[in-house]
């Protein structure tokens, strides 16, 4: 295990032009479905898809994290006339950019190498006389292709910024979403609070409880034999010691369910640390520094990452994980990744709704991408102000 010091990770603001040439492509075909596709105007959960796919594909090429959203029928028309528009005109300037550099490159030798018999060899109108010729219509193809390799990346990221700014919910409808996720999560939080409850309640009537009923009824049996049969009383304070014993070790777990008691021991930052060690698998650890965390936020986070690592350990198949923690902006984010065989579903068993549950109770986000395959990345926001 190894641990670093980690700041949040910056917005990505150079790609490479084959990510950039890839992300114009692709704009251009989805740009022509949009166009064609009638089905994408009328049904609004096809509307609401495709936009959440583009805003998801633009934050993966900026290397920025979105959160989905709820994008109200005015944006999502704004947004499908600057696609289209948009969208077609950078790809067909990226493929045009390319086919014409390349066509240059390619045939412009092979043109001289293998003339026409009934006249001087041109290609695209440039006659080719001799070898200087050919080199010189190659560079100069490879000038252009080199230029418009350079342009496509400003050109693919500002089409990104622009993809994520027209899709941005407005005030009004962040502020409708707030209020919508406030009150699901707050029921969410009543019904975890109110099952938390039954369970200490269960815990202590039928393990505690019960040991001290015991115990009070050894005790009894040993003052009333106190007198007349002392190996009684003996033996009945010994089984007393026992149950006592149990009873401790029974009130520690119940205890430990409501605020493990290594988070007050250590901190976080040394619960976490202890939790990577006892992984299932070799676990890398990336740690920021942590200020000031509330200790509700702490018991989370403890418990998504003992969840979390529980599940890789179980289910991922996998040889080694990462955990990252890093503290800004009051906000807690807490990464685990591993390189199993993925396809994690939050309907599997896996514990991921728990994780999620504990999370939203505290208005915190779970995002969670684990295609089949792998790698799997859980991210958890809490918010600390």
């Amino acid at each position: 295990m190894r641990t670093t010091t980690r700041c949040a990770p910056p917005v990505r603001v150079w790609v490479s032009p084959l990510r950039a040439t890839v992300y114009l492509l692709g704009e251009l075909g989805t740009a022509a479905m949009s166009l064609l596709s009638i089905l994408l105007l009328c049904h609004p959960s096809m509307r609401q898809a495709w936009a959440e796919w583009h805003r998801q594909r633009a934050g993966r090429l900026l290397g920025r994290p979105v959160r989905t959203q709820s994008i109200a029928l005015p944006r999502l028309l704004y947004w499908l006339g600057l696609h289209v528009t948009l969208g077609l005109t950078g790809g067909l300037a990226t493929l045009l950019c390319l086919g014409n550099a390349l066509l240059v490159v390619v045939t412009l030798p092979l043109s001289w190498a293998f003339p026409d018999q009934g006249g001087p060899t041109t290609v695209l109108d440039v006659p080719v006389a001799g070898w200087h010729d050919v080199f010189a219509g190659p560079s100069l193809g490879t000038i252009v292709f080199t230029a418009g390799c350079l342009a496509l990346p400003p050109l693919a990221t500002g089409y990104a910024r622009l993809t994520l700014a027209a899709l941005s919910s407005s005030r009004a409808q962040r502020l409708a979403d707030r209020v919508a996720t406030l009150t699901r999560t707050r029921s969410d939080a009543l019904e975890a609070h109110g099952a938390e409850l039954r369970r200490i309640e269960r815990d202590l009537h039928d393990g505690t409880q019960a040991r001290l009923v015991a115990v009070a009824m050894r005790l009894a049996v040993a003052r009333r034999c106190l007198d007349h049969d002392p190996a009684t009383v003996a033996r009945m304070l010994h089984e007393a010691t026992d149950v006592t014993e149990e009873a401790m070790v029974e009130l520690r777990e119940v205890l430990r369910g409501i605020y493990p008691p290594i988070l007050a021991d250590r901190g976080l930052q040394g619960a976490l640390r202890t939790v990577a060690a006892r992984g299932g698998v070799p676990v890398s650890l990336d740690i920021g520094e942590l200020h000031r965390i509330p200790a509700a936020i702490e018991a989370v986070a403890y418990f998504v990452v003992t969840e979390a690592l529980t599940n890789v350990a179980k289910h991922s198949r996998a040889t080694e994980a990462g955990l990252r923690v890093w503290h800004a902006e009051d906000v807690l984010t807490v990464v685990v990744t591993d390189n199993g065989v993925g396809g994690a579903r939050e309907n599997g068993g896996s514990g991921l709704a728990g994780l999620r549950g504990r999370a939203q109770a505290l208005d915190g986000y779970v995002t969670v991408v684990s295609p089949a395959g792998g790698p799997t990345t859980i991210t958890v926001e809490l918010p600390c102000g």
